[in-house]
């Protein structure tokens, strides 16, 4: 072959593979070109892109999930994906995770603001509202919502997760995480457990991560008790009758999964002493904080439960806090035509949904459990706490997880140490082995990034590098 039909021979190649890679690159971006969100209404201009819409789960019952997808502000197929997951259970990813935590923007009146301390710095994050019934997310077939458990949740989020991926197969082979809060760590956990027990399931899990999570019923719980002492919320006579006549494991489990019906006057007692001494004053996801954020009234169920608040009275208290700012944002018309959400049997958007009926009894699930066998698949375990939340305290967390690494035999491979974030101590961090780790964030509430969002973005960061906490100051 002469030299010049050797050159339009490979002349002809190299256009075939060019045609092919953007074809290629068409039917990929065809698959959710729908769900691409031009703007949203008053946010400020971006270079990253952003997805919203609905995935169904089941077709049979017409039930979907709505997600929306805030891509890495660079370079997003070399970043990693994050799923990330709030709790409740029944509240919203998308108004709490997206809107008021860790999100790209803020809202600020009628406008949006951008976050500084946004998570898509290093990371693409898949918010999802879960289950059907929270959010955007919904079941034409309201009989759904009669009866909703940890089970269908993590199944329901499994389905979302394998058609999610055949809508966007870019991110198919990118490093995938999920991280949560709250009852996310039933969420996070089982939706884990599950990916990695479905050989039908390729999915390249690579870590999950929990803030202030619920990971065993009475651990967790009881340890409110010392919580509240130690930091001089209650008396000492509060403290001896939670001691000696009802723990606060029992008080939780009447108030919030029997709803009240025939409490003992043992924990109707210590519910009401609680409640006079700290519910009535004190916001019990930020202990340090200014009640305002309306997750306060979310935590009086169970002394509505008891009888002992009137819900009025108690929801009169908080004013135009962040939280409400993003719910106010969310039930506008025009940014849920922008997010291509609709509302489908509610008359308007919750943070936490209204009409599931979720079974409480699965708040006494011991994910905890879990957690062994997630680290014997290889994937790493991120558990962390705000040092001022005392609804699921630190003292519980760090215990259980020291109690894996003891289970596993898993030695300390970073003791017991001060972390930093601009010259300041940051938090706290202990590692067993090369997969397990435990951080304190200094100063953070119940949902970290709302308090602390620079020192919660300085762990989120060092978890996905797998690098070590800043040890120095300097």
């Amino acid at each position: 072959m002469s030299s010049f039909l050797k050159l339009r021979e490979g002349a002809r190649i190299t256009c075939m593979i060019v045609l092919v890679q953007i074809l290629w690159f068409m039917t990929v971006n065809s698959f959710h070109v729908s769900d691409k969100i031009v703007r949203l209404p008053g946010q400020p201009k971006v270079r990253f892109q952003q997805f919203s819409g609905y995935i169904t789960v089941d077709e049979k019952q017409d039930r979907a999930l709505f997600y929306y997808l805030v891509e890495a502000e660079k370079d997003p197929l070399s970043k990693p994906l994050v799923l990330w997951l709030n709790g409740g259970p029944g509240c919203s990813s998308v108004g709490y995770g997206a809107f008021t935590e860790h999100g790209p923007f803020k809202v600020n009146g009628n406008h949006l603001i951008r976050n500084e301390y946004s998570w898509n710095k290093e990371a693409n994050i898949l918010y999802l509202e879960s289950p059907a019934g929270v959010g955007f997310s919904y079941s034409a077939n309201q009989s759904f919502y009669i009866n909703v458990n940890d089970e269908i949740a993590a199944r329901d989020s499994l389905t979302f997760l394998k058609r999610w991926f055949d809508k966007f197969p870019e991110y198919k082979s990118t490093d995938f995480y999920i991280a949560g809060e709250s009852y996310g760590g039933h969420y996070v956990p089982q939706l884990a457990q599950l990916i990695l027990n479905n050989s039908n399931v390729k999915l390249n899990l690579k870590g999950i991560a929990i803030g202030n999570p619920l990971l065993e019923f009475n651990s967790d719980f009881n340890s409110r008790g010392e919580y509240f002492w130690s930091h001089g919320l209650i008396s000492d006579s509060t403290l001896q009758l939670a001691n000696s006549l009802c723990n606060f494991s029992q008080y939780m489990r009447e108030g919030l999964v029997l709803k009240g019906a025939n409490f003992s006057t043992n924990c109707y007692l210590l519910a009401k002493q609680v409640s006079q001494e700290v519910i009535n004053f004190i916001d019990e996801y930020d202990v340090i904080g200014n009640y305002c954020n309306s997750t306060v009234i979310q935590s009086q169920k169970i002394y509505r439960a008891f009888g002992i608040l009137d819900k009025k009275e108690t929801a009169a208290k908080y004013g135009d806090c962040i939280d409400i700012k993003a719910s106010n944002y969310l039930n506008r018309k025009d940014v849920q035509k922008a997010l291509h959400a609709r509302l489908v049997g509610i008359a308007d958007w919750k943070l936490c949904s209204k009409i599931l009926n979720y079974d409480l009894r699965d708040l006494e699930i011991p994910t905890i459990h879990i957690m062994p066998s997630i680290l014997k698949s290889g994937i790493r375990v991120l558990i962390y706490s705000g040092d001022q939340d005392s609804v699921i305290p630190l003292i519980s967390t760090r215990s259980l997880v020291a109690g894996v690494a003891k289970e596993l035999g898993l030695n300390t491979s970073i003791p017991y140490r001060a972390w930093f974030e601009s010259k300041q101590v940051g938090g706290w961090v202990q590692v067993y082995g090369n997969a397990l780790s435990y951080a304190a964030i200094r100063g953070a509430s119940h949902a970290t990034p709302i308090t602390q969002p620079a020192r919660s973005l300085v762990l989120f960061n060092s978890f996905l590098a797998d690098k070590p906490l800043p040890a120095d100051p300097y």
